[in-house]
């Protein structure tokens, strides 16, 4: 046992060198025909459009697979104005019976930043080892819980992906978790308990469905959401990426949120930004980062301002980041918010105040800072304490708010 897991580790850590060095095995970005939208779509939310076999391998060199029931899904959602859409994802599902309490869990993964363009969506990194999330999302399997695992909006299907826009991705999120009860391939109860978790990007989307739950999925039987480094307040974090190292991520957030609001950027842009916004947005992330890291926004813009300053000043966009904080409903579920003190992509304070900003109004949160170096590191370090907490959900242990000590963490 102890040699298969020092293999196990070993091929991970050649995995995850391959991946740093951007020398991957990425999916093709041709059109598949599975995750082309129907011209018409099923009735309901959550209803499956179409499924087929899939697989799960945890390295790129792909000699780890996953021995798991994997299903690639096409279902129906909802875009941020209640239009009916289809979305992509995976539902997987141990082969082990579950020896839990009740009946086998799912849970609604929410995937944290994948990129724009259509082969970096999850359910086609999962088949070839780049999914970068999928040693946590086996630590889900592991566990003995069915995962959801949604693409969002316009990652591998029609259109553009509207990334951070907040009411779309909570509605990817919770439409994921019906379609995998209504997906009899699948074997999951139909009506058993639920959980989100989602980090970054992810950790938006699930605390967005948290809020959205009780009145656009209401008869979800959700026992809590997990979520770390939760982008509430996208003003601040824009002001902590313009510049540095993951100065992509605010090219994803420029234009995923002006393509969920229908706003042409091409007007606001230089000729070098046009080149460069053009160049992150058809690369995945690790490909993404280098290419525009350190990149100051003000020499990407056509009259030099920051992009900050129009998000922050211009009526239309600051309308849009405005409609996308987090924190002005509560979660009518228990909840815990993990952040790293030492983020360097979302400051620990929009964590903070989020935590605080939900206990004000009376809900169930349990703030969890950590030391992880790096947004990469919080991630890394928040995982022990999010599985403990969800397994505590799952076995109907009470759920202990600290929101006394808010204020001094």
């Amino acid at each position: 046992m102890t040699f298969r897991l020092s293999r196990r580790l070993g091929v991970l850590a050649v995995a995850v060198g391959v991946a740093a060095t951007g020398l991957l095995a990425i999916p093709s970005a041709s059109a598949q025909p599975f995750y082309e939208t129907p011209t018409a779509l099923p009735a309901n939310n959550g209803d499956i459009i179409r499924s087929e076999p899939s697989i799960f391998y945890l390295d790129p060199i792909n000699l780890i697979k996953i021995d798991a029931n994997v299903r690639r899904i096409l279902y129906r959602s909802t875009d941020r104005t209640g239009k009916p859409i289809a979305v992509s994802g995976t539902v997987i599902t141990p082969k082990s019976a579950w020896f839990g309490v009740g009946e086998r869990p799912i849970v609604g993964y929410a995937p944290g930043t994948q990129g724009l363009a259509d082969h970096c969506a999850p359910s086609r990194q999962l088949t070839v080892g780049t999914e970068y999330e999928g040693p946590f999302v086996l630590g889900m399997i592991t566990r003995g819980y069915a995962v959801a695992l949604t693409d969002y909006q316009g990652l591998g299907t029609d259109g553009a992906h509207t990334y951070m826009n907040r009411v779309v991705q909570g509605h990817a999120v919770l439409d994921s978790i019906r379609a995998a009860q209504r997906l009899p391939a699948a074997g999951v109860p139909a009506n058993g308990p639920v959980a989100v978790h989602g980090y970054s990007q992810g950790g938006g989307a699930a605390a967005a469905a948290a809020e959205l739950a009780p009145t656009y999925a209401p008869e979800l039987k959700l026992k809590g959401v997990s979520m770390g480094a939760v982008p509430a307040d996208l003003s601040a974090v824009a002001r902590t990426l313009d510049g540095s190292l993951y100065m992509a991520f605010l090219g994803y957030a420029t234009y995923g949120l002006a393509a969920g609001y229908g706003i042409d950027m091409a007007p606001y842009l230089n000729a070098t930004g046009k080149q460069v916004f053009a160049d992150v947005v058809g690369k995945c992330t690790l490909e993404a980062l280098p290419a525009a890291a350190f990149k100051k926004s003000a020499t990407l813009t056509a009259d030099g301002k920051p992009i900050t300053e129009l998000l922050a000043n211009n009526p239309l966009f600051k309308t849009v980041i405005d409609e996308q904080r987090i924190g002005r409903i509560k979660p009518t579920v228990p909840v815990l918010i993990s952040h790293s003190a030492l983020d360097d992509v979302i400051p620990y304070s929009v964590g903070k105040t989020l935590a605080s900003t939900w206990c004000d109004k009376d809900a169930n949160v349990r703030l969890a800072p950590n030391l992880g170096p790096t947004h990469v590191g919080g991630a890394v370090a928040s995982y022990p304490g999010a599985f403990a907490w969800l397994e505590a959900r799952f076995a109907g242990l009470p759920a202990l708010s600290n929101c006394w000590a808010v204020p001094f963490l």
